[in-house]
């Protein structure tokens, strides 16, 4: 491994993330063990530890670490629960997540999202997280629930069912919102009003962006 690269890696924990409050270090660790750079498309590897999102395709984006670290430590699963993740994108974000947990179900609607972080979680020796294709809004339907369930996208109203898909006691954390002004939201139990923690600017989910509005 490259000195430059562990250099950038540390410079990623110790100037952008923990900075952000980000100070679990459980968290730090997960962020630190998974190779960033591993995960990041061949265009863009020379910014795998900016602090900036990165284009995936299909309009979707790889997260910037800081946003990364904050998700990560609100969610904080236990080495004993279970994990939804909503938009696997890269594939990073779910890595992270099987390290701090018990296994993780992710969910992507982009079939070539799906294969390309498939082969990233084999390479990086994940072997308790598994990926499915689908629509997440409007389509997919779990069959049991979850510890945690973190969605990576935005929804500018929180679909109802998904509160259905987390255990009672659990915690749902779900970006909300219109743009540019979004929240990151913890539902716990699933239930309630939410407690807003901070803001960002995320792509929509597929079928969650605010409706149309129409001026005369």
């Amino acid at each position: 491994m490259s000195l430059n690269v562990e250099l950038a890696r540390n410079n990623m924990i110790e100037q952008q993330v923990r900075p952000w409050d980000v100070l679990d270090e459980r968290v730090l660790e997960a962020l630190s063990a998974i190779p960033r750079e591993d995960f990041v498309p061949e265009a863009t590897k020379n910014l795998a530890f900016a602090d900036l999102e990165l284009p995936l395709g299909h309009g979707e984006i790889m997260l910037k670490p800081v946003v990364e670290g904050r998700l990560l430590q609100t969610a904080l699963p236990l080495k004993s629960e279970s994990v939804l993740e909503i938009g696997t994108g890269s594939g990073f974000l779910t890595a992270c997540l099987a390290r701090l947990s018990a296994e993780v179900v992710s969910i992507e609607q982009h079939a070539d999202f799906v294969e390309a972080a498939r082969s990233r979680l084999a390479a990086a020796g994940v072997r308790n997280a598994k990926i499915e294709c689908a629509e997440a809004v409007n389509q997919y339907q779990p069959g049991r629930q979850f510890d945690v369930m973190i969605v990576t996208g935005a929804v500018a109203v929180l679909p109802p069912r998904w509160r259905e898909w987390v255990k009672p006691g659990g915690r749902l954390l779900v970006i909300v919102g219109e743009s540019p002004v979004q929240r990151a939201t913890l539902y716990a139990g699933g239930s309630g009003e939410g407690t807003p923690l901070f803001e960002t600017d995320l792509p929509y989910l597929a079928h969650a962006a605010p409706a149309a509005r129409f001026a005369l």
